[in-house]
């Protein structure tokens, strides 16, 4: 269920993994640190939240379940998931929290995060449209489940590395899947290839504004075509917080941009690297820096 109010916060990645032992821990390793992210997330105010990606890295977080992927080694072709692969921890946040954010690694980070040792795959653009449909299950699966929004993590698209066209079609063939909103998370300076983003099938497009500000100007010189902004507002990057004053005047940037009814809240990236208390007072402040900007409008 999406928030109906304006300027909704959400995250964008991986909470820091906070361990814990007892009974529980050994059912099931990851709870503890997953119910840490939850609550924590729950606590700091956020409207949309996630179940913290608290296991594996991106690339492992999905290929480590899909047959044809042994290790970072594609040995054969890929197929589905026998079974659900995030599905788990997201009806735990589910259980907690009325908006729920749904995230999984896009195909063409994937693919260019796995080796090729088969001949079934000349390149990675062969091995992606394969990526694209074991996703699109996964991603149904979230949208049955009740995710308010869909997110597909593209770090790649801005390094130069991939095929857009091939990149776009793959995201299509996910997105064409779900009726729910879907997003798409880029990293880094998007300048090269926003023309191209802007192309993407997606509902809202998620980009780093602190730590790369160069990207408030490319964007504003281009049409939307509809899509809503997910506003990194807080440097992942950076193990300093940042005071409510300081993200509040980044949200106030954005929104003479783009407007506050097309935008999302949340930081730049992941949170993963950052201690728990650093990423929760990141939250926290601009949990509160939203609140304030809404207040002023």
């Amino acid at each position: 269920m999406m928030p109906e109010q304006i300027l909704p916060t959400t995250v964008v990645g991986s909470y820091p993994a906070v361990g814990s032992g007892g009974l529980r821990a050994l059912l099931d390793p990851l709870r503890p640190a997953r119910e840490t992210a939850i609550s924590d997330q729950i606590s700091a105010g956020i409207d949309i939240i996630s179940d913290g990606q608290v296991g594996r890295d991106m690339i492992a977080l999905v290929a480590d379940f899909l047959p044809g992927v042994k290790g970072q080694d594609v040995t054969g072709q890929v197929h589905p998931a026998g079974k659900p692969i995030t599905l788990h921890g997201v009806k735990h946040a589910l259980s907690c929290h009325p908006a729920v954010k749904g995230i999984l690694t896009g195909p063409s980070t994937l693919a260019h995060g796995l080796a090729l040792k088969t001949p079934v795959y000349r390149n990675r653009d062969e091995l992606i449209p394969d990526l694209a449909i074991a996703l699109a299950h996964e991603a149904r699966y979230l949208a049955d489940a009740g995710v308010a929004i869909l997110q597909l993590d593209e770090p790649i698209l801005s390094t130069g590395a991939a095929d857009l066209s091939v990149a776009q079609e793959a995201v299509r063939r996910i997105t064409e899947t779900v009726e729910i909103p879907s997003c798409m998370h880029v990293c880094g300076n998007i300048g090269e290839c926003i023309d191209e983003i802007l192309q993407f099938p997606v509902d809202i497009l998620d980009l780093e504004f602190a730590n790369n500000p160069g990207n408030l100007e490319v964007l504003s010189r281009s049409d939307l075509k509809g899509k809503k902004i997910g506003f990194g507002c807080v440097d992942s990057a950076d193990h300093d917080v940042e005071s409510v004053a300081v993200i509040a005047e980044r949200i106030h940037a954005g929104i003479e941009i783009f407007g506050a009814e097309s935008m999302l809240i949340d930081p730049d990236c992941g949170l993963r690297m950052h201690s728990r208390e650093g990423a929760y007072q990141k939250l926290e402040n601009m949990v509160l820096a939203a609140r304030q900007c809404r207040q002023e409008l």
